[in-house]
């Protein structure tokens, strides 16, 4: 079982994100200025790392559901 973790928008996220997940939550934050206040949930799915922002903003492996570019976090958009 691995736990998930919490942090704020603009921070280091925690040593237990993974490193790709890290990466890709860096290079949304230096893209969006309308992060203050927001915080990242890390969860696990099947082993998989999910990062969501409270604002419904989504980094699933290879695929970002951005809220804050699409206006829906069921909109998607391969990196």
């Amino acid at each position: 079982m691995q736990l998930g973790t919490r942090w704020p928008f603009g921070s280091t996220p925690p040593a237990s994100v993974p490193a790709d997940t890290r990466a890709k939550v860096a290079a949304l934050e230096a893209t969006r200025s309308d992060g203050a206040g927001r915080t990242w949930t890390l969860t696990w799915l099947e082993g998989r790392a999910i990062a969501e922002l409270d604002d419904g903003t989504v980094i699933d492996g290879d695929t970002l559901r951005d809220a804050a570019a699409f206006g829906s976090p069921d909109d998607e958009d391969d990196w």
